[in-house]
């Protein structure tokens, strides 16, 4: 038996998580691996976080963390390790220098530039004493699994000798494709975007583009999962609740899926995973063209970079019902050739087999 305990940021509420650790974790045990789940912060914390509770927040840190501790307890019983970004958040890599120094394998994985949080930190004690801690983490390791070769990039700098880009991807089997064959016959179109409380923030920047469009065309904004401060009492935005059950059908309500990035060092560390997404329900997407967006996109929908690039884009698609359909169906059949869960198991198990054999050499 091979067995991998796994230390996750979140539970299964917590994309990052559910999507980089999570969702490989059933495919795993069926090919004979024992897997324990140890998260730092449970789906509570998640919950009171998006909600904006504060009260108990320390509190439930300080759980958190010494959940962990005792975690670790059972790291000698393990093959390998399986640490999403680092073991502790704001603390020196004294965990993993030492799984390093007895010789421990073990596997880290990112699908955000965690690092700027240091070194890029308004906190100058932060920065001075965490800038280099992921790099540290990252060169200690048997692996680092990275989402994207701007975080790959960053790993080979830090000395780490085994890095793997294991894109974030979708089971395809939760993804349909709703055929949209009534388009001449709507009077409205719908544009959608997906996403935590935490990024909505993102979507002021298309404010005044919408806006605009909306005198010219009828159209309905849907927003799942958060939305910023304010746009709750907007008349044409409808904001729905995330559930892992009801996501890919709410996303195939879309006409047209968004994603918008500021372009600064932490967004160039992102996955594009929403890009994914609306790909997989054959939905067109204009997304920023910022970090791995062009990559993703490639044809299968539409870049901006300024906001008159965003209007046209978005016009482009809203008068031109037929080039949604194109884009879509290049998108669906992207997902299914690069960014599905089917194709990245073999990629992910492939690397566990031979950091527990100790024959990694993966860059």
């Amino acid at each position: 038996m091979k067995k991998i305990l796994m230390l996750t940021k979140y539970g299964e509420k917590g994309a990052s998580s559910r999507l980089r650790a999570y969702q490989y974790v059933p495919r795993l045990r069926e090919r004979g691996w024992e897997v324990e789940i140890s998260c730092l912060f449970p789906d509570e914390y998640l919950d009171n976080s998006y909600a904006g509770c504060r009260i108990g927040k320390i509190a439930h840190v300080i759980r958190a963390y010494f959940h962990r501790a005792k975690a670790l307890c059972s790291v000698g019983t393990a093959d390998l390790i399986w640490i999403q970004n680092e073991v502790f958040p704001y603390f020196p890599p004294l965990v993993e220098r030492l799984l390093s120094s007895l010789d421990i394998p073990y596997v880290v994985d990112y699908d955000d530039a965690i690092f700027h949080r240091y070194d890029m930190s308004r906190n100058r004690f932060i920065r001075s004493i965490l800038s280099t801690k992921i790099d540290a983490v990252m060169r200690l390791s048997s692996l680092v699994v990275v989402c994207n070769e701007y975080l790959a990039e960053r790993a080979r700098a830090a000395g780490a000798l085994n890095v793997v880009v294991v894109p974030t991807v979708v089971d395809t089997k939760k993804y349909r494709v709703i055929a949209k064959d009534d388009y001449a016959e709507r009077r409205y179109v719908t544009i959608g975007w997906i996403g935590s409380p935490s990024t909505a923030a993102y979507l002021e920047t298309l404010r005044p583009v919408l806006e605009r469009l909306r005198k010219r065309f009828l159209l309905r904004f849907i927003v799942v999962g958060g939305v910023p401060k304010g746009w709750e009492d907007l008349e044409w935005v409808e904001v729905l609740p995330w559930d892992e059950e009801t996501e890919s059908r709410l996303i195939s309500t879309f006409d047209i899926g968004v994603m918008p990035l500021d372009n600064t060092p932490w967004e160039r560390g992102k996955c594009g995973y929403k890009i994914i997404q609306y790909m997989a329900c054959g939905i067109p997407v204009v997304a920023s063209s910022v970090g791995v967006n062009p990559k993703l996109v490639n044809g299968c929908g539409l870049l901006a970079s300024t906001l008159d690039e965003w209007e046209t884009s978005l016009r482009r698609l809203i008068l031109d019902a037929r080039l949604r359909s194109e884009l879509g169906e290049r998108g669906r059949r992207r997902v299914e050739s690069c960014y599905s869960l089917c194709r990245a198991f073999p990629i992910v198990e492939n690397a566990l087999d031979r950091v527990r054999s100790g024959a990694v050499c993966l860059t």
